[in-house]
């Protein structure tokens, strides 16, 4: 009766003062429930938290981020960022910096 080994990945939303809407958490919550059933997916305010097998690839999750943000057509608004702080390992969807350049 040996215990799995488990690895616990955080997704943060962007911050208050952004254009990410509470609904997006919640379709991007059961997009990654739906694409990776071995995940266990779990909210917690703007952050989900995953716990999946110790040999699973954080870069499995930043692709699915992708691909959903892709799906909802806020691949031009967001992308996801990788961080690592106080033992927390994941990925943050932060808006993309626009530079607009007006030419004469």
């Amino acid at each position: 009766m040996s215990e799995t080994k488990t690895i616990t990945i955080n997704i943060k939303a962007s911050g208050t003062t952004s254009k990410w809407k509470d609904e997006y958490t919640n379709d991007l919550m059961r997009s990654i429930s739906e694409m990776l059933p071995h995940v266990d997916v779990n909210r917690k305010g703007n952050e989900l938290e995953l716990t999946a097998p110790a040999n699973f690839s954080n870069r499995t999750i930043k692709l699915r981020i992708k691909k959903f943000l892709h799906q909802k057509g806020l691949k031009d608004k967001f992308r996801p960022v990788s961080y690592r702080a106080d033992d927390k390992i994941g990925y943050m969807v932060i808006e993309k910096k626009i530079i607009e350049l007006s030419y004469y």
